[in-house]
């Protein structure tokens, strides 16, 4: 199989909003295999600011490859040179797995059959509060019963404000609610916020302080009136260092990035990790377009599932990828 790269530069609809800046666009490699009877592709998706290597040129780093005939042995010498570039290695251990199946699906999953689907939050981006609270009961309206805020970038009692109202019209019986500070928290301050949070009904709240703390963050995940999932935490850390990472830090949660981790063996990993210390743990999509979308959706889809998992629609960009999933009542379906 010979192996191609195509570049692509994805623009978002509106601005993607975090407590660390904004999105206007994201760049995006498409590696693939192709032969006389068959195509394969991933998606390679790095977040500028967050992933190990979201300042490289990753057409640049491929292009030695590109034009080689690949067998899967081979495949995993490439896997081996992409070890420093975590969206890269995902994208060629997603490739791996592909090739190992004739039809490029390997995971048999309801999902994958098109049986069932993915119970997934809605995602409520960072903006000004009244257009979070609109956006919220949007999310409502279109069947999702997680609804995930972003915070840390606001007023820290406006947003608090806007969570009262919610809670208000939408009670814990109906509405999970789950929060992602991106860090934004000041270390010193983060356990008294956690708390003034914690009046709302909060299901969890990911990655409250800065990664890399973990004498604070091991402190929070022990005293927080709040679960603590761990996210950004999780990316740049050796694979040899993750039970070291869970022991020290003891959170609730880990969120599962993985083009930021750099591949779906990696994620397994994590959970064998977190099964060992029962810490529970979803997956989230990082921006990716409908290619790593779905091939997340598709490896995630093998677990069996008891929270709703935080993957993307599709629908945040201009012009997509083919479309290969679709959201009905906030379910993430097979199309």
């Amino acid at each position: 199989m010979i192996l191609k790269a195509s570049p692509h530069q994805l623009q978002f609809l509106k601005p993607a909003k975090t407590s660390r800046g904004s999105y206007q666009e994201k760049e995006v490699l498409v590696l693939s295999l192709e032969s006389e009877e068959l195509l394969l592709e991933a998606e390679a998706a790095p977040l500028s600011d967050l992933s190990i290597d979201g300042k490289e040129n990753l057409a640049l780093l491929i292009k030695p490859f590109v034009g080689l005939n690949f067998s899967l042995t081979s495949l995993y010498e490439l896997l081996d040179f992409c070890e420093p570039y975590p969206s890269l290695r995902f994208a060629v251990y997603t490739l791996i797995q592909k090739a190992s199946k004739e039809n490029g699906v390997w995971v048999d999953s309801a999902f994958t059959r098109s049986e069932r689907g993915i119970k997934i939050n809605g995602l409520v981006w960072m903006n000004d509060i009244e257009s979070m609270e609109q956006e919220a009961e949007s999310k409502i309206a279109a069947g999702f019963t997680c609804i995930k805020f972003k915070v840390g970038a606001l007023d820290f009692d406006a947003e608090c404000r806007m969570l009262e109202r919610f809670r208000k019209k939408h009670p814990e019986s109906t509405i999970e609610i789950r929060l992602d500070a991106n860090g934004a928290f000041p270390k010193d301050a983060a356990g008294t916020l956690l708390k003034d949070l914690s009046r709302f009904g909060v299901h969890s709240i990911e990655q409250p302080i800065a990664p890399g703390n973990w004498d604070e963050m091991a402190r929070l995940c022990k005293e927080s009136a709040i679960d603590v999932a761990l996210d950004e935490e999780l990316i740049g850390i050796a694979p040899g260092h993750y039970s070291q990472l869970l022991k020290e830090i003891k959170p609730q949660y880990l969120i599962l990035k993985p083009t930021l981790i750099g591949g779906f063996d990696r994620c397994d990993h994590w959970i064998q990790e977190a099964q060992k210390h029962k810490i529970q743990w979803w997956s989230t999509s990082a921006l990716e377009g409908n290619i790593g979308l779905f091939d997340i959706a598709q490896w995630v889809s093998g677990y069996d599932l008891n929270l709703p998992q935080g993957l993307g629609t599709g629908s945040l960009f201009v012009k997509n990828f083919p479309q290969n999933t679709l959201v009905q009542n906030g379910i993430l379906h097979r199309l």
